[in-house]
């Protein structure tokens, strides 16, 4: 259904662009340029003056295929194709305006603004006119899209599986109030999970109206089988300190939307999004760490630092493989198995640093001195050469330049028992480099990964692009000096 939605928003933006495009150049050429040519001069000719007729012009054919090409590009960077089952109505207006308001002025600025012209008069009619052309034919596809979309939603034709956490009194009133409000809100409730409490409704109401699916530690098994998209915390007073360990869970689990029922004092201190004047009021809680723009920005320059990276380094690849292959014998590359976003599994490839069967007797992390590590290893690991061909994994998608390192599940479940909140970092991807690595380096114990952690969470709170650059330059400094741990 998603992909079916996505489609259909993509073909009418494919359109529209093609439209205003269409419209724009002989807007230039019919009525502009006549009004131009009295003032031509033989060195300031533009691209769009030229005596060809509109339709058998190169430019315009140029134009048809690039133009949409780069509005599918904003729009991708912007997140408009991320979650188009939930849009609204007014979002979709503020969104669409925003959009054309950049494209339009990029495409002035690339295209339009070398046009000679008279006077800057006509340079801002082609611009009011590309803009509100382009406004109008993008727009009004998508608010009938949308509005179609609503009302499938309203009607209960599409729902949003939904998990219920609890199975006190206030979790058959939230899911009642959801039921029987005034307009659906796409709730489709697949169970719930059992909260053990003294206050549980005697002889379980909630079991005659959905299935019970299990215990808080079932939650990520759960949101897996079921494709959950939504989570409702519905805990009684007393149940209120289990909050924190569940949204931990719950935010490394998956892209998930969590509602929490408020109590009198959310309300109070403004805890509250009403996302509807007729939906129930819930404590939203934001799983995005950033915006849609910057996660579009951010993976683009994961690909592009690669490759540039891989082309450059590739002379540093031959030498250091060569030169691992010659001083110790194994294989050039190291794989290991490590934990990735939402817990999945992935394969890190690195040069081979340490000596084969380095973890016959089971894992064990690395020290200052350990002599499992070779000559070269050790001046590998002083400079991060041997982390260079993790560049493969970020253009795979399963790491990005900038992130928490990922670790084994054998030591996160050591980790984990010591400081939980290490789950949260598996909100986002690991990387080659991270807050943690510039401040700390290499862990040598749990201990030092427990120490680590605090950096990694801090970047959790300050996610940026900026961020991201400011980490890079500081790795770009420390390898410089070889001071790599």
């Amino acid at each position: 259904m998603k992909k079916k939605q996505t489609l259909k928003y993509i073909l009418c933006d494919i359109l529209a662009a093609i439209l205003s495009w269409t419209a724009l150049f002989l807007f230039r050429k019919l009525v502009l340029d006549p009004v131009e040519a009295f003032h031509e001069t033989s060195l300031h000719l533009s691209p769009f003056t030229s005596h060809l007729s509109p339709l058998a012009d190169p430019n315009f054919y140029f134009g048809l295929i690039v133009i949409p090409l780069g509005w599918l590009a904003l729009y991708t960077i912007l997140g408009t194709y991320r979650d188009v089952l939930r849009k609204a109505r007014l979002n979709e207006l503020l969104d669409t305006f925003l959009a054309t308001l950049i494209g339009s002025v990029v495409i002035f600025f690339l295209i339009l603004i070398d046009d000679y012209v008279p006077t800057y008069r006509y340079h801002y009619l082609a611009f009011l006119f590309l803009f509100f052309v382009h406004f109008i034919l993008t727009y009004f596809p998508r608010l009938i899209i949308t509005s179609q979309t609503v009302r499938r939603v309203h009607t209960r034709q599409i729902g949003f599986p939904t998990l219920l956490i609890g199975s006190g009194n206030k979790a058959l009133r939230t899911y009642l109030d959801i039921e029987n409000q005034e307009t659906y809100s796409g709730n489709l409730f697949v169970g719930y999970i059992e909260i053990n409490s003294e206050s549980q409704i005697p002889n379980s109401e909630l079991d005659k109206i959905m299935p019970r699916l299990g215990n808080l530690d079932d939650i990520r098994l759960l949101i897996d089988k079921h494709q959950i998209q939504e989570v409702i915390i519905a805990l009684e007073d007393s149940q209120r300190n289990l909050v924190t360990d569940i949204l931990r869970t719950l935010n490394a689990a998956a892209d998930l939307i969590i509602k929490i029922t408020p109590d009198a004092r959310d309300i109070i201190v403004g805890s509250v999004k009403q996302e509807s004047i007729f939906h129930s009021p819930f404590i939203v809680i934001n799983n995005r760490l950033m915006s849609e723009w910057q996660y579009s920005i951010k993976r683009i320059g994961d690909i592009l630092f690669s490759l540039v990276a891989m082309i450059i380094l590739s002379p540093v690849y031959l030498i250091t493989a060569i030169i691992v292959k010659c001083t110790s014998p194994g294989p050039v590359f190291y794989a290991q198995e490590r934990i990735g976003l939402h817990g999945k599994p992935f394969r890190m490839h690195k040069f081979r640093s340490m000596y084969v069967d380095a973890e016959a007797q089971g894992p064990a992390l690395s020290t200052d001195d350990d002599p499992r590590i070779t000559p070269f290893g050790r001046f590998m690991r002083k400079v991060r050469l041997d982390e260079i061909p993790q560049f493969y994994n970020v253009l795979r998608g399963t790491m990005s330049i900038v992130g928490p390192r990922p670790e084994r599940q054998f030591y996160i479940d050591q980790i984990v028992k010591r400081a939980p909140e290490y789950i949260l970092l598996q909100r986002i991807k690991p990387g080659i480099t991270s807050w943690g690595q510039v401040k700390y380096g290499y862990a040598s114990s749990v201990d030092e990964m427990v120490e680590r952690l605090r950096y990694d969470l801090l970047y959790l709170d300050n996610m940026s692009i900026t961020t991201d650059l400011k980490i890079i330059v500081y790795t770009g400094k420390i390898i410089l000096q070889g001071r790599g741990k």
